[in-house]
């Protein structure tokens, strides 16, 4: 009987000072440290404006090399050519600096870099197995697919 109790003593000692040690690994201060240094962590874009056929659409450009070699393009006013009733694009003579990643799946309005030269407006929703470097987004296109017609469109870019 002595024996059962002792044992029952020291697994519920053990049991308490297991709780106590988990408690102590979670330490509030930490998870306040982290939050607080995400808090501080500031996410910089870019605002632009993208203009097709007198319709005005503000865009944001991510902080990335990709972004920062087309912002300094802007001003310019390119001819957007159609490519499978999703999107247009434009071919620069030159390659931009490229991350290519999978992206799964692209949103109306993904303003995307395509093979380090071609800069991808989509104007639908869809599935992609492509991979693209991500310039920005355009945050109002409820009308883009209505703006961007079924052909080729002039597009400007410029900066705010």
């Amino acid at each position: 009987m002595k024996k059962s109790l002792l044992l029952t003593l020291l697994l519920t000692l053990f049991f308490f000072t297991g709780c106590a040690d988990s408690h102590e690994v979670k330490q509030p201060a930490e998870n306040a440290a982290t939050k607080n240094s995400t808090q501080e962590t500031e996410v910089i874009t870019t605002k632009i404006k993208i203009t097709v056929n007198g319709e005005t659409f503000d865009a944001t450009l991510d902080n990335n090399p990709s972004a920062d070699a087309f912002i300094k393009k802007m001003p310019l006013e390119v001819t957007m050519t159609e490519l499978n009733g999703n999107e247009k694009y434009y071919r620069f003579n030159e390659n931009f600096p490229s991350a290519d990643e999978r992206v799964g799946k692209i949103s109306t309005g993904d303003l995307m870099l395509y093979d380090s030269s071609y800069v991808v407006l989509f104007y639908k929703n869809f599935s992609t197995s492509y991979s693209y470097t991500r310039l920005g987004r355009v945050l109002n296109s409820e009308r883009l697919e209505k703006t961007l017609g079924g052909g080729n469109v002039k597009v400007k870019f410029e900066k705010y």
